[in-house]
């Protein structure tokens, strides 16, 4: 049996998008330490933010963008590139008049493996794809992950 993409995303239209994301119309990926830590990219169409509260230890993964995401029951990141994966989860929620999208979780190192390690993203949210470049994605990423608490008082 040929292997399928676990989206309705034919491997075609993903490299299609690979293709066609231009990093002249992006932002740098940016690393902020903190107490949350605070991984940032923007490009014309949407800005990626994930937090990472050290002291809960709570991970945030968000999209905002324009116009409002579609109503949809499920949320799908699915990466391209030497290390491939997609995932999907039904714990999503919507903010911003709909125009942001946001997971949280206690662990994220899926979503971290598959946008160090990888060459695109793309976020699944009812019809709607949202492809992102992970060019120049791997040193802040590689940084947000060895974000650490703040100092213990003494």
């Amino acid at each position: 049996m040929a292997e399928r993409p676990p989206y309705p995303l034919a491997k075609a239209a993903l490299a299609l998008l690979v293709i066609t994301l231009a990093p002249s119309s992006s932002a740098a990926w940016e690393f902020t330490p903190g107490d949350p830590c605070v991984l940032t990219h923007t490009t014309d169409d949407v800005e990626v933010t994930l937090t990472y509260d050290p002291v809960t230890p709570l991970y945030s993964f968000s999209l905002k963008q324009a116009q409002p995401f579609p109503a949809a029951s499920v949320f799908g990141l699915q990466f391209s590139g030497p290390l491939s994966l997609a995932i999907g989860t039904d714990r999503h929620q919507f903010s911003d008049a709909g125009r942001r999208v946001t997971v949280e979780d206690n662990g994220f190192g899926n979503v971290l493996n598959g946008m160090q390690y990888n060459d695109a993203m793309i976020a699944t949210i009812g019809n709607q794809l949202i492809a992102v470049s992970l060019e120049g994605a791997a040193d802040p990423v590689a940084a947000f992950r060895a974000c650490e608490g703040p100092e213990p008082v003494s």
